[in-house]
């Protein structure tokens, strides 16, 4: 289930730390991880389908101008943007990468979670999310082509059941959540606030679960990766917004765009890194794109935060403007 369902403890404490051959056998505790995270993914992608409509989801298809730019700059932006700062901070070989790979990959999960905390268009978010799932098949190797100058046997390697698992993972729960909104509208809101107190508890869970592996990767993975770690996502935010309103997208449209562009399926970018290279080369770096779930997740946070700040900010002004066009009601 994406990036947040599929993080074993035993990955992040892979003592060897050469590849990613790591023990199968589970402890207890991570079953149970595994298990909560799963389960509270299934609940928060129904809850996002309860806030989507058939209607609306068929007018952006139909009209694709939302869903058009959000690809672009998801496809366009993102690649571009590790490519730019690779060769800012002059990374090389297996480094290099390693980061146009977790700049060439889809949207996930976290993206709509994130886009329903902003109050995004959640039609909008699944339908691009799906559509840039989809055109990974296609998209990965060619970006990974041109980015990585047709790096040997990189193509080839493109996680394909991966990126069918990631679709399905998104429309299996979401369709559950627009049959249940569009035959039993009365549950869609109680079944919404469910999925976003059991999204905060997912978060949690991973935001623990890499804490407890910071240490070893911050002590395998060099400053100038951590940094970019750091720029791309919020890269990613900023630009998105910017493109989306230069296109004249609607407000809640724009943030879904945003939160699209700045978040990559980090899952299917560590089964890429995985598969493509042999544990000799890529070393302790099968583990970089936990480091970019974990800052793309906390500046979304931070994003969601400052939404939150706003919002509040407006409604006491209009409260006070009211009150001030009212004195009777003081």
């Amino acid at each position: 289930m994406d990036e947040f369902t599929n993080m074993s403890v035993l990955d992040l404490r892979n003592d060897s730390l050469n590849g990613p051959n790591v023990s199968s056998l589970d402890s207890p505790t991570e079953r149970i991880t595994k298990s909560i995270l799963i389960v509270s993914m299934l609940v928060v992608m129904v809850s996002v389908g309860c806030t989507m409509e058939l209607t609306k989801i068929m007018a952006h298809l139909k009209k694709p101008k939302g869903v058009g730019i959000a690809v672009v700059a998801q496809y366009g932006i993102m690649p571009l943007t590790a490519f730019c700062l690779a060769k800012a901070f002059d990374l090389t070989g297996i480094s290099a990468t390693v980061v146009l790979i977790c700049g060439c990959c889809p949207a996930g999960i976290m993206s709509n979670i994130l886009s329903l905390f902003i109050k995004g268009d959640m039609n909008l978010s699944i339908v691009m999310t799906s559509c840039s799932t989809v055109l990974a098949f296609g998209m990965m190797p060619l970006l990974l082509f041109l980015y990585c100058q047709g790096f040997e046997g990189l193509q080839e390697a493109v996680p394909y059941k991966n990126i069918a698992l990631s679709l399905l993972s998104i429309l299996i729960p979401c369709g559950i959540g627009i049959l249940l909104n569009h035959y039993r509208p009365q549950y869609s809101n109680i079944i919404t606030k469910v999925g976003l107190s059991v999204s905060l508890i997912a978060i949690l869970l991973v935001l623990l679960t890499i804490i407890e592996a910071g240490e070893k990767i911050l002590s395998v993975v060099v400053p100038p990766m951590l940094a970019i770690a750091f720029l791309m996502p919020m890269f990613g935010y900023f630009f998105g917004y910017i493109f989306s309103t230069a296109f004249k997208l609607k407000q809640p449209e724009r943030r879904t765009v945003m939160m699209e562009t700045g978040c990559q399926n980090g899952k299917l970018c560590m089964a890429l890194i995985k598969v493509a290279f042999p544990s000799a080369v890529v070393g302790p770096l099968f583990l970089y794109p936990l480091v970019i779930i974990l800052t793309q997740l906390l500046e979304g946070l931070l994003v969601v935060l400052l939404f939150w700040a706003y919002q509040s900010w407006q409604q006491r002004k209009n409260k006070v403007g009211y009150e001030a066009g009212h004195p009777e009601v003081c």
